[in-house]
């Protein structure tokens, strides 16, 4: 995304009502956008600004949380371009959601040679060689021991046989997956006459489509299947309706991640059992506090996780997203 401040001496208050709209993203695993433009709007009007810029790439526009300018739409090559370009216009700051660590790397190194500070947002990048200020982002690790939770707690005694809709892409994901084996391993040892077995584990492109086939898939090859985990919001509302279309919507739990609109919709409706739901407006305002201390040359915490918390049907009841 690329967005001017609004006053080149960067004080306090416009810059950080203007960063903080700027900011106010979320790249996860998926959600939709409000308010894009396409990849080559703006520059005309850029170009001819005074105004500090500060530019950010992100891993997709299809997340309802994202208030952005251009999306690398989950291709690194065109999230490296990306970079480039705003360097090229100047600009003062780069936020990244990384499509793909290591492919980001030589754009970051790019930035980091002219000085221009590098702040990431929902997905880290931990490769060497590179320097991120600050890395904002969902306790996604927390996030998946979350959803465990809520599984468990949905199949109760029986426990049963468990299908995991991922996307190895990201690194929120892989995190999130890791952090639900983690508590469901645990949970077998300790109970192990509720067993819970993680029969596959599917891609499912964190989108709506991928998911519907992937859990066409996995019912064909897993009939007596009791749950899936889907890491986020579209790939659960994917699985949802290839387990309605099969006539098993009503067998099977189904744990979603993120808490957008439509999958807290789904949740008061009794359609997704429960959500590890994010927080985007504090990842928005962490990542541009983290920007405002740095350009006053104020120490920034090199890494801030933001948890998650376990969101229920009875949430959703008063919630009026969830209508």
């Amino acid at each position: 995304m690329r967005t001017t401040l609004s006053r080149s001496s960067w004080t306090r208050r416009s810059a950080g009502i203007c960063l903080a709209w700027a900011a106010l993203v979320l790249a996860g695993c998926g959600e939709e956008n409000k308010a894009a433009k396409g990849p080559g709007s703006g520059k005309a009007d850029a170009a001819k600004s005074p105004l500090p810029l500060v530019g950010v790439s992100l891993l997709t526009l299809d997340n309802p949380f994202k208030v952005v300018v251009v999306s690398a739409d989950k291709d690194p090559a065109r999230q490296s371009n990306q970079v480039q370009d705003f360097l090229q216009q100047g600009a003062r700051a780069i936020i990244l959601s990384p499509c793909e660590a290591k492919a980001v790397v030589p754009a970051i190194q790019e930035a980091n040679k002219k000085a221009v500070p590098v702040f990431t947002v929902d997905i880290p990048c931990r490769e060497d060689g590179v320097k991120i200020v600050s890395q904002v982002a969902t306790d996604n690790l927390g996030g998946g021991r979350e959803a465990a939770k809520g599984m468990i707690e949905a199949l109760g005694k029986a426990g049963g046989k468990v299908a995991i809709l991922h996307f190895k892409q990201a690194e929120s994901c892989r995190l999130r997956v890791q952090g639900f084996r983690e508590v469901i391993e645990a949970h077998n040892q300790a109970n192990p006459a509720a067993k819970i077995d993680l029969v596959t584990e599917l891609e499912g492109g964190a989108a709506k489509d991928v998911s519907f086939k992937a859990t066409e898939d996995a019912l064909q090859a897993h009939p007596g299947l009791r749950g899936i985990f889907a890491i986020n919001d579209p790939s659960a509302l994917g699985c949802r309706a290839a387990l309605e279309k099969a006539g098993k919507a009503d067998g099977v739990i189904l744990v979603g991640f993120d808490g957008q609109p439509e999958g807290k919709k789904a949740i008061r409706e009794g359609k997704i059992y429960a959500d590890p739901i994010q927080f985007p407006d504090r990842l928005g305002q962490e990542v541009a506090q983290a920007i405002l201390r740095h350009s006053r040359g104020e120490e920034v915490k090199p890494e801030i996780l933001i948890p998650t918390k376990l969101y229920r049907q009875a949430d959703a009841k008063d919630d009026p997203e969830a209508r």
